[in-house]
């Protein structure tokens, strides 16, 4: 019987040890995946990294010059769509866990949600085109680009929220209640500051995503090439990812401005993490004058 016993926990911490191994070995691979496309990305683009290159437009059929439109073009949209996302989804995420009582409908508008995450970008760009260009009648331009990247990253602020509402005691709620605190107060006073860390960690993965789609701003905002910057939201502008599409598929002599290319996926790359970091510096702060 002892021997029985003995065999079944040696099999239990095998399992157990196997389990753990193929975890650390995904996460080395994972690790060393993104290593690769970072050093990648490093040991072609970082010779063309200079000052000229960041505060420069592009010249000579943008086989030469810099990228300054194009990192204020991503840097506007992206910030548009975070000004719009951001607050639609909160607003959406509070009614939802709040206010709206489980039911058929919420179901349904929880299904909705989760299959508008799964539409690809395209999709949302053509709604852009359709709804925002023509038939609003904003045209190309920052605030229709900024509109449909809003609504890209809607969806995946939503969860984030959610979660992060969900994650309040109940007690708290309850203890603002009973002293006479509105429903509304409680939630303005009470729970929202005590989810932002939670929503700030759904905004970062919202601003990787508007920063660095490219169907959706193809449509709605992105010029293939101008050198003035922008003077209203109903301007187009440049965009990053634009850019290195037009650059590594249309451009005049695509093999000559392929350092160009790997330069600014470089930029690219350090304007989301510029902008994550400063994010992740808000939802630490926030989080060491959290409330519990």
């Amino acid at each position: 019987m002892q021997l029985i016993k003995n065999n079944s926990m040696t099999w239990r911490y095998f399992k157990q040890g196997l389990f753990f191994t193929c975890v650390r070995a995904s996460a080395l691979v994972i690790t060393l995946a993104l290593g690769g496309i970072i050093f990648y990305i490093l040991y072609n683009g970082l010779s063309v990294i200079n000052w000229d290159f960041i505060t420069k437009p592009p010249t000579d059929a943008m086989t030469k010059g810099g990228i300054m439109p194009a990192i204020l073009g991503t840097i506007y949209l992206t910030l548009g769509a975070i000004a719009i996302g951001l607050p639609l989804g909160i607003a959406s995420a509070i009614y939802l866990t709040e206010y709206a009582k489980e039911g058929r409908v919420v179901r349904f508008i929880k299904v909705g949600i989760n299959c508008l995450a799964g539409v690809p970008s395209v999709v949302f760009g053509l709604f852009g085109l359709g709804f925002f260009v023509i038939f609003l009648k904003f045209g190309s331009s920052i605030l229709a680009g900024s509109l449909t990247l809003g609504f890209l990253i809607l969806p995946t602020i939503i969860g984030a929220s959610e979660e992060a509402l969900k994650s309040v005691p109940q007690t708290f709620r309850e203890a603002s209640l009973s002293l006479g605190v509105s429903k509304w107060q409680t939630i303005f006073r009470i729970v929202l500051p005590n989810a932002l860390p939670g929503i700030l960690t759904g905004s970062i993965l919202g601003i990787g995503r508007a920063a660095g789609e490219t169907a959706p701003i193809m449509f709605t905002a992105a010029a293939f090439f101008t050198a003035k910057l922008p003077s209203s939201m109903f301007d187009e502008v440049m965009a990053l990812p634009y850019h290195i599409y037009v650059l590594a598929t249309a451009g005049t002599n695509i093999e000559a401005t392929r350092p160009i290319q790997y330069g600014t996926v470089l930029v690219l790359v350090a304007v989301v993490l510029g902008i994550d970091l400063i994010a992740i510096v808000i939802r630490g702060y926030m989080r060491k004058n959290k409330r519990w």
